[in-house]
């Protein structure tokens, strides 16, 4: 069996010629008794603050609620406003009993206005009742490796089989991010639809440039809670605070450290050859090797990936260019991060015998 080649070199040198960001900041520290910043893109965490307490969240619970709603429902689909709906305590858009909506218009009234009625309006639109979305619910947040989270209701009213983890609160906001009608609505500042006008409870879109939602949430026993999501220079973090009477406050000192401290730094380029291979029996020696897609991991000071490239077999000519040889595979302290498949980013023809060669250049043209 063939042992794949192995081309090792130091990325740092690569990293610096990509981008180039401030010195690493201070520590970081917050007011809440469950905290977590994470990068959505890696996955990795930049800072955590006690991130596997098991803490009622309030309403943060709706953006798991919007998600499976989009997901699975249809956004000009019509929704006839049950008592139960109306009546639901907490927060609300003011839904009446019997009035019609669009789906669309009771998730900004969920996701801006944080309605507990909206919510419930939604579970019932969606799944045709409150329980079977439930269970939706739980069956995507299984799905989405929210390993410590049970929801017993769509709108995060306290219940002790209604709770969640700092980490598993942003591994759903990293998902729910990714899902662009989730973010139009949950970073509108202020929208009139369906004969309402409502005002995002989100301050942090006013406070942090590039903010992009998500949601807040207080009830006596969770506290104030907050998800937030943050874009700059391509760069997407996720923040998480539960139990923090200081949430505006932390969530910007932790952006600030953590866009800072954790800069995403370049390790591939789509289309930009990222090493180059030897070829056997070519018209050229070697080959430039290309990235098939883009890959960034953020590093703090003094961190540096290592690539190292796989090749599928040595290579041999002829090769096609954008033919698939092989892939990256990039490490930090010795610990896969990613991978990015490699191309042939030229054609390289067979090499022609000395003898061939000569009876090519007296062929007539």
């Amino acid at each position: 069996m063939f042992k794949p080649v192995r081309i090792c070199a130091c990325f740092l040198a690569a990293v610096l010629l990509f981008s180039i960001f401030p010195c690493q900041s201070a520590a970081v520290s917050t007011s809440a008794t469950s905290a977590i910043l994470m990068d959505v893109d890696s996955g990795r965490v930049l800072y955590a603050q006690n991130p596997d307490a098991k803490m009622l969240i309030a309403s943060t619970t709706k953006i798991l609620t919007a998600l499976v709603a989009i997901e699975e429902g249809d956004l000009s689909a019509t929704v006839k406003v049950s008592r139960e709906a109306a009546y639901t305590e907490g927060s609300s858009m003011y839904l009446k009993e019997g009035e019609t909506l669009t789906l669309e218009t009771l998730l900004y009234g969920l996701l801006l206005c944080s309605g507990n009625d909206a919510a419930v309006a939604v579970a019932e639109g969606v799944s045709g009742s409150v329980d079977k979305f439930v269970d939706r619910m739980n069956e995507k947040a299984k799905a989405l490796g929210m390993t410590h989270s049970s929801f017993a209701n769509p709108n995060g009213l306290d219940d002790e089989k209604h709770y969640s983890t700092a980490r598993d609160m942003a591994i759903l906001a990293c998902a729910a991010v990714e899902n662009e009608t989730l973010v139009r609505i949950a970073s509108t500042r202020q929208v009139t639809i369906g004969g309402r006008t409502m005002t995002n409870h989100n301050k942090l879109l006013s406070y942090i440039d590039g903010c992009i939602g998500l949601k807040t949430g207080y009830t006596m026993a969770a506290g104030r809670t907050l998800v937030s999501c943050v874009e700059r220079n391509g760069q997407r973090l996720v923040a998480v605070t539960l139990q923090d009477g200081n949430d505006w406050a932390d969530h910007q000192a932790l952006y600030e450290y953590g866009f800072s401290t954790y800069p995403a730094r370049r390790a591939a380029v789509l289309g930009q050859p990222l090493e180059t291979a030897e070829v056997r029996g070519g018209a050229e020696d070697t080959v430039p090797l290309v990235a098939a897609e883009s890959f960034a991991w953020p590093l703090a000071e003094g961190e540096s990936l290592e690539t190292e490239v796989e090749l599928d077999e040595p290579l041999t000519a002829p090769l096609s260019a954008g033919t698939q040889v092989g892939e990256a595979v990039f490490r930090l302290n010795g610990k896969e991060v990613g991978r990015v498949d490699l191309l042939c980013g030229a054609g390289v023809a067979p090499r022609l015998e000395p003898a061939l060669h000569q009876l090519h250049l007296a062929l007539p043209e």
